[in-house]
């Protein structure tokens, strides 16, 4: 029994996969259990930051893991401690609360949002709007948080306490606002929803109106954080911060974690008992996100990631067969004109090139890291595939 064959008699069939069994991985560069090499424009999802097998991350992962993998939050962790340092001072929020995942970090951000109302406005005051096209996760509430209509099936019964606005629809945002709102949740660049951006005004309509009514924003930024888009965050393209942001994917290089960050306004909301997580605060994911951090935070690190996604867009905007390129930085999604989004990620494998989808597009999460020569080699054999 092969390595597939067996993973399927094993496995819940809860994802479509392709064919391929990835053995190891260096850099930007994966191999397969056959041998043949892969260049990633994909990074698990967003998730490999510094690609495969870091240097730095690898030793700072295995340092750790010989020393405590973990001790439950009944006690202190100093690399916890040195991590929600690190991370509250470069994203510029006060508190954090760790879990292990992005929706984990989604259902977190809800729960704070609806006790900090309750505490100050009492029962009813429990609505979270959210915008048509989002994706939040796939728990039963943020599912439910979810804006898209193909989600909404087989679990029932969801859970209530939300609507939805159409993004960049100034008109619909006031016309759902009323006095049972307690949050207005976004994504500033709809990832799983198509790589689109939303409009500065519409961005600033959020802000201005939540801040008059004391409605939290809650910016969901597990894909478009932790360095993507160039910025640490992408909230800093719109000159925003929301009340409440969430992380996860990229933040600790492709272990498990996610974080909801609190500003000042709602950062000791929680009091013990009101929200947890055995594996939150991991030592070992604390100890990788420190490595991603570190990174990031080193001299025009950020600066390169920009400059990279500007490559990108002008080689991809060079090919004929690319109709238009949308996101920021290193997340980037490319509509065709003819091909489908699809067949070309299955071509792209045939051809050693490792790519994504989102909705109809192809759509590009390369690792952080990647060199301008693995870019090169990359939209190489995309743009063959493409032509």
């Amino acid at each position: 029994m092969n390595t597939i064959e067996q993973f399927n008699k094993y496995v819940m069939h809860s994802y479509g996969r392709y064919d391929l069994v990835p053995e190891h991985g260096n850099g930007e560069i994966m191999t397969d259990e056959d041998g043949k090499e892969y260049i990633d424009f994909g990074s698990g999802i967003g998730t490999n930051s510094l690609g495969f097998c870091n240097d730095e991350w690898v030793e700072a992962i295995c340092y750790q893991a010989k020393k405590i993998q973990h001790t439950s939050n009944y006690y202190y962790t100093k690399v916890q401690a040195d991590f929600a340092k690190t991370l509250c001072e470069t994203a510029g929020f006060s508190k954090v609360f760790f879990g292990n995942s992005g929706a984990e970090a989604n259902e977190c951000a809800i729960k704070l949002a609806r006790k900090y109302s309750f505490d100050k406005y009492g029962a009813g005051r429990h609505k979270i709007l959210t915008l048509v096209n989002s994706f939040h996760g796939r728990t039963l509430c943020t599912l439910s948080a979810t804006g898209q209509d193909v989600f909404h099936n087989y679990f029932f019964p969801f859970v209530e306490g939300f609507d939805y606005v159409e993004a960049n629809n100034i008109a619909d945002l006031h016309a759902k606002i009323d006095d049972t709102v307690c949050a207005v949740m976004f994504e500033y660049i709809q990832g799983e929803g198509g790589v689109l951006p939303l409009e500065k005004e519409f961005v600033d309509e959020i802000f201005k109106i939540c801040a008059e009514k004391d409605i939290l924003t809650i910016a969901d930024e597990v894909q478009t954080g932790v360095g993507r888009t160039g910025k640490f965050l992408a909230g800093e393209h719109f000159g925003k911060k929301a009340d409440i942001t969430t992380l996860a994917k990229g933040l600790a290089g492709g272990i498990p974690i996610g974080a909801c960050l609190a500003g000042e306004k709602c950062a000791d909301v929680f009091t013990p008992g009101t929200h947890a997580s055995t594996f939150g605060g991991n030592p070992i994911c604390c100890a990788g996100g420190q490595a991603v951090l570190n990174k990031l935070n080193s001299a025009g690190f950020l600066d390169e990631v920009a400059k990279k996604g500007e490559y990108f867009r002008e080689k991809l905007l060079a090919m004929p067969e690319v109709k238009s390129v949308s996101g920021k930085g290193l997340m980037i999604g490319i509509e065709l004109k003819t091909k489908n989004a699809a067949d070309v990620v299955k071509a792209g494998l045939q051809n050693g090139l490792m790519l994504l989808t989102a909705k109809t597009k192809v759509r590009l999460l390369p690792p952080l890291t990647i060199t301008y020569e693995e870019i090169d080699k990359g939209l190489a054999i995309l743009a063959k595939l493409l032509s």
